[in-house]
């Protein structure tokens, strides 16, 4: 195999570890933060329902592919299409996963440093004094601390070299004493954690009005630009197209079931989405003067919004401490699976150390992420630049999904879909949805992803 020379890359511990670990990384701000944005902007249940179709056809479909080509090479993106296309130019999409990575940890790692802030704001009682407020007044006050707070350049370095020592330390560990490790600690009680506030949020007068928005879906409501919005939701919620669940499946045991593992990640994934829509809806339709319409496209507005929310509700100092733990927490879940792509590469490819390519990334990505971090204020010309979004637009959704249409067809095609389906039964010899995979990997997959590509494009310039 790929990357049998190569000593440090390890492997999981088992099923559950992989399961962990995976969805971990799919778990992040585009979970709890993202998803309940685009809810709130496309109509709420319509938009659900639309988006948990997409993760079934789509979603699954590509995750599969992935961990396929991962777990037949047994190595990083670049190595694993050598391995599988020897002397052909497709080792351009694994390069393409791993500077996507470097560059999406970079910027990535600031708004997870906002929740790091954001958590020790809380701890001392930043946000109290909003309670006694009411109105406009509210608003100003907790948007000119957002603002402040993000335009301070020293505060914004320092969380973001928080982030990534954290990252970089985890990684550095390997996958057994590290990701697996930190996984099964972090996962369960991200988790417990968001089932806790969902009930706490669902308890709280007029949450009834924000739990029907969020599952009764009004289908006058559809559009195209929510279907559009729920794929593109699904597949970037999902770690999908930059190597991500490639290098995890690397790691997986032939005797473990593919479809399963990637069935319950792509379940744990939509759950913890969902959950955290029982936590934002009905704590916003309990909040006098907030609706839906409040959660516009601006970078920061959660952190501006939230603060006005918590320090309202009964217990809200503790809700607000437990909040942005569990934001910080599936942060760095994803940071952790980021990260691993280019270590990963550089273990396989150029037999550096495990711990060596860990740290010499992590400060790669802290001085790539040093502009993103310093646009939201921090300095005029980045700021005038909106460097940070153009980043996402740039990394976290066109290269994403070209990277992902690139391995549907890869695997549809050039590998092709009967040998990735090979690869799929050694770990579940009946397979009795093999021929809709297919189906899936074949047509539905790259059309529909690239029809997503063209419009997003087509958005932006």
């Amino acid at each position: 195999m790929a990357g049998d020379a190569v000593t440090e890359r390890g492997n999981w511990g088992s099923k559950m570890a992989f399961i962990f670990a995976a969805s971990g990384s799919a778990i992040g701000l585009g979970s709890i933060w993202r998803f309940p944005l685009y809810v709130g902007r496309h109509g709420g249940a319509v938009f659900v329902l639309t988006y948990i179709i997409a993760v079934i056809f789509i979603g699954f479909t590509v995750m599969l592919a992935e961990l396929a080509i991962g777990r037949h090479t047994q190595s990083n993106p670049v190595g694993a299409y050598k391995f599988i296309k020897p002397n052909s130019q497709w080792k351009l999409l694994g390069y393409l996963g791993v500077v996507t990575g470097v560059f999406i940890l970079s910027y990535y790692s600031v708004i997870a440093g906002w929740a790091a802030g954001y958590l020790y704001k809380t701890v001392i009682g930043a946000f109290r004094h909003l309670g006694a407020m009411g109105g406009a007044e509210t608003w100003a006050t907790s948007d000119r601390i957002f603002k402040k707070f993000a335009a301070d350049p020293l505060q914004m370095i320092i969380c973001l070299f928080v982030i990534i020592f954290l990252t970089s330390f985890v990684i550095s560990r390997g996958v057994k004493s590290g990701i697996e490790r930190w996984s099964k600690i972090l996962m369960p009680f991200l988790f417990a954690l968001i089932v806790f506030l969902a009930i706490r949020a669902l308890t709280l007068p007029g949450a009834g009005k924000g739990l029907a928005f969020f599952l009764n879906p009004d289908f006058s409501k559809m559009t195209p630009a929510v279907i559009l919005n729920a794929v593109g939701q699904a597949f970037f919620s999902l770690s999908l197209g930059m190597g991500t669940m490639l290098t995890y499946g690397s790691y997986i045991s032939k005797k473990d079931n593919l479809v399963t593992s990637a069935g319950w990640v792509c379940f744990s994934t939509t759950l913890i989405a969902v959950l955290a829509g029982f936590i934002i809806f009905p704590t916003l339709f309990a909040t006098p003067g907030l609706s839906p319409e409040t959660f516009e496209a601006e970078t920061g507005l959660m952190f501006q919004v939230l603060p006005i929310t918590i320090s309202k509700l009964p217990g809200g100092y503790v809700f607000g401490i437990l909040f942005f733990i569990l934001l910080l927490i599936a942060a760095l879940t994803s940071t952790i699976s980021m990260l691993e792509v280019p270590t990963a590469f550089l273990v396989d490819e150029r037999k550096w150390s495990r711990k060596k390519a860990a740290v010499i990334i992590g400060i790669v990505a802290f001085f790539f992420g040093i502009p993103a971090a310093l646009s939201n204020g921090g300095v005029k010309i980045l700021t005038k630049w909106n460097l940070m979004v153009r980043m996402d637009q740039v990394f976290g959704t066109i290269a994403l999904a070209v990277g992902a249409l690139l391995i549907s067809i890869f695997v549809a095609y050039v590998w092709k879909a009967k040998n990735a389906a090979g690869e799929i039964m050694l770990g579940n010899t009946s397979f009795r949805i093999r021929p809709v995979w297919m189906f899936c990997i074949r047509f539905v997959a790259p059309v529909t992803i690239l029809i997503v590509l063209v419009i997003i494009v087509y958005g932006l310039f």
